[in-house]
C-alpha cells in the first residue's frame, strides 16, 4: 500500500467519519462550522439507519413520559444501563423529534395533526414514531441528505473509507482514509474527529446490516489506544427473514406489536411457553427462542395472517416487497424467521457529551457505547440514541471551538471508483471471520466456541495486508474476547456454559486493545485454540 499523503496543509475544524443518520445529524447541529463528513459510500447509503423499520421512541404523548420511558429503557437492560445517560436520552427525546420533523421527516400524523404512535416490544406505552408503518429510516434518511446537500458550510467527500486516526500519543489529528477501488490513502487533518461509522453487522454470516457495517470505527478506536465498552452484547433481531439472502431481510418488530404471532411448522406458538409478553417479550429472549426452535428441526415462522392479512402490503409495504421477492406471500403465508445480528450495544467508550478516552476524538450512534442500552437495547431506541447523543457531540464541539472559520476547501476528487474487487484470499479471510463469528460469538456461546474463535481470527488477522480487513479481524477479537471474559447469561450476551446472570458481572466491561490482546494470546496458547487453528483452511495473505 502506498504512503499516506495528506490532502493539503488544511486542516478541518471537523472531520466526520460516516455518512449515516448520527454523521448527517450532527454535521447540520454544527452548521454554519466548516464540517468534512467522509462516507465510503455516498451519503444515506450503506448506512443502517436507512434500513432501520420500527421508528424512533419518544415519549411525546399526554399519558406517556420521559421517567416512564426511562424505566422501561433500564428493566430491558439487564442492570448494566448507565440510569443518568438514559434520563437525559429519554428527556431529550420530543425535542429531537421535533428537529427531524423541522428537517422535512414525513412522520405519520392524526386527523388532528398529532403524531401516530405504535408500540413495539418491552414498551410499556405507545412512543414509537414512525413513517408508514416500516419506513422510519429511510425516510429520516432521505430528508437528511437533501438538507445535508442543501447546506454550504458541510463538505461532504464520498467514496473514502477510514482506515486509522491520526494521532499524536492520545491526542487524535485526524483520519487515513483510502479510496474505494484504489490503495491511496489520503491524510485528513482536523482539530475535532467525531466517529459515526456505524456497527459491525458484517462481522457475522447473517446480519440485517449493510456491508460498511464492519467494525472499521471500532477498530480504529482500539489501535490508537482508546478504551471500549460492553463489546460482548450484541443485539440479534429475532425476526429476520431466513431466506438465504445477505443481508438478510429484516421483518419489524412493528409486525408483533400489531399481533403478529411465532409458530413452528407444527402451528405451535412456541412464545407462549417461554414469557409472559409472549411475542413482545425482549429481543433478547426472541431471539433465544427462535434460534431453538430452528436448531431444533421445528423451524420458526411469523404468523401475520390474522393480524394484518390484506392489510398488511399497505401497512408494511417494505417488508411485504422482501417477502414476494423471496416468493412468500405474507398475507396468506407464514413468513421463516432467523435470528439475525442487529445492533451492537457495545462500541467506544464516551460520556454524556459523546466524548472519548482520546483528546479531540468524539463518537456516537452505534460505534460508540454510553451505557444508554446496557445489556440489551430496547426496541427504537437505537434511532433516538444517535439523534441525542449526534447533538450533543455537536454542542460540545461547539463549545470547545468557538470560532469557526470560513468554510473553504481544498479540490479533492471524490469522484467513487468501482468498489474494490476482493482477491479470492481476501474474500476467503472474510468469509471464514463471518462464519466463525457466527459459530462461536453468535446467539448462544461457551467458553469453548470463544477461545476457538478468538485464536482462527487471530489466525486470519495474521494472514491479511490490508488495514480494512484487518480492522475487520481487530473487531472480531473485541466482542470476543469480552464475551470469554463474561462467565454469565445478561442481556444479549448468551452462555450456554454460565445460563444464569451472576451478580460478581453486574457492571460493564471496559477494555483496550493490550487487554484484548492478553485474552488472545491465552486463547492462541491454550489445546482448544492450537486444535482450531490446524482445522482452518490454507488461506495466504490477505
Amino acid at each position: 500500500m502506498t504512503s499516506p499523503r495528506p490532502v493539503t496543509s488544511h486542516i478541518d475544524d471537523v472531520v466526520i467519519l460516516g455518512g449515516g443518520l448520527t454523521g448527517l445529524f450532527c454535521a447540520l447541529k454544527l452548521a454554519p462550522r466548516p464540517v468534512t463528513i467522509l462516507s465510503a459510500s455516498p451519503i444515506g447509503e450503506g448506512a443502517s439507519s436507512a434500513w432501520a423499520q420500527g421508528g424512533i421512541a419518544a415519549a411525546v404523548s399526554d399519558e406517556d413520559s420521559a421517567a416512564a420511558h426511562a424505566a422501561d429503557t433500564i428493566a430491558v437492560g439487564g442492570g448494566l444501563c448507565e440510569e443518568k445517560i438514559v434520563r437525559l436520552m429519554t428527556e431529550e427525546a420530543g425535542e429531537r423529534v421535533r428537529d427531524l420533523l423541522g428537517y422535512g421527516v414525513p412522520f405519520d400524523m392524526d386527523l388532528e395533526g398529532r403524531l401516530q404512535l405504535s408500540r413495539e416490544a418491552a414498551h410499556s406505552m405507545n412512543r414509537i414514531v414512525r413513517v408508514r408503518g416500516d419506513m422510519a429510516g429511510r425516510a429520516i434518511m432521505d430528508a437528511l441528505v437533501t438538507a445535508v446537500r442543501n447546506t454550504p458550510s458541510i463538505r461532504v467527500v464520498e467514496g473514502y473509507l477510514g482506515e486509522e486516526l491520526l494521532h499524536q500519543g492520545r491526542i487524535v489529528t485526524g483520519v487515513l482514509a483510502r479510496r474505494r477501488g484504489d490503495r491511496e490513502r489520503l491524510a485528513f487533518p482536523a482539530h475535532a474527529v467525531v466517529l459515526a461509522s456505524g456497527g459491525i453487522g458484517h462481522l457475522y454470516a447473517v446480519t440485517t446490516n449493510p456491508p460498511e457495517a464492519n467494525g472499521q470505527g471500532l477498530a480504529m478506536a482500539l489501535n490508537a489506544g482508546a478504551v471500549v465498552a460492553d463489546t460482548e452484547f450484541v443485539q440479534f433481531h429475532p425476526t429476520a427473514l431466513n431466506v438465504g439472502r445477505d443481508p438478510a431481510p429484516l421483518a419489524s418488530e412493528a409486525l408483533r406489536g400489531e399481533g403478529a404471532t411465532l409458530i413452528n411448522a407444527d402451528g405451535r406458538r412456541f412464545m407462549e411457553a417461554i414469557d409472559p409478553l409472549k411475542e413482545l417479550a425482549p429481543r433478547d429472549v426472541v431471539a433465544r427462542a427462535v434460534f431453538a426452535e430452528n436448531l431444533a428441526g421445528r423451524g420458526a415462522f411469523l404468523d401475520c395472517r390474522e393480524a394484518l392479512g390484506e392489510s398488511f402490503p399497505e401497512k408494511f409495504p417494505t417488508v411485504y416487497a422482501a417477502c414476494m421477492e423471496a416468493g412468500i406471500d405474507p398475507v396468506r403465508q407464514p413468513i421463516p424467521v432467523a435470528p439475525a445480528e442487529h445492533y451492537h450495544m457495545g462500541g467506544v467508550l464516551t460520556d454524556a457529551n459523546g466524548r472519548t478516552s482520546l483528546d479531540n476524538l468524539w463518537a456516537a450512534g452505534e460505534v460508540a457505547s454510553t451505557g444508554a442500552h446496557g445489556a440489551n437495547r430496547l426496541a427504537s431506541n437505537s434511532l433516538l440514541e444517535t439523534v441525542v447523543f449526534a447533538a450533543r457531540v455537536a454542542e460540545d464541539i461547539q463549545n470547545q471551538m468557538p470560532n469557526p472559520r470560513t468554510a473553504h476547501w481544498p479540490g479533492i476528487d471524490d469522484h467513487i471508483q468501482e468498489p474494490s474487487r476482493r482477491n479470492e484470499v481476501e474474500r476467503e479471510a472474510i468469509s471464514l471471520l463471518r462464519r466463525t463469528m457466527a459459530d462461536g460469538v453468535g446467539v448462544v456461546r461457551t467458553a469453548e466456541g470463544l477461545t476457538g474463535a478468538l485464536a482462527v481470527i487471530d489466525a486470519l488477522e495474521a494472514r491479511c495486508k490490508r488495514r480494512s480487513i484487518r480492522n475487520m479481524m481487530t473487531a472480531g477479537k473485541a466482542v470476543a474476547a469480552a464475551a470469554l471474559l463474561r462467565r454469565e447469561s445478561r442481556g444479549g450476551h448468551s452462555r450456554a456454559d454460565y445460563p444464569q446472570e451472576d451478580p460478581a458481572f453486574a457492571q460493564r466491561t471496559y477494555l483496550t486493545a493490550k487487554d484484548i490482546a492478553a485474552v488472545v494470546r491465552e486463547a492462541v496458547d491454550s489445546e482448544i485454540g492450537r486444535r482450531a487453528i490446524k482445522a482452518l483452511p490454507a488461506v495466504g495473505d490477505a
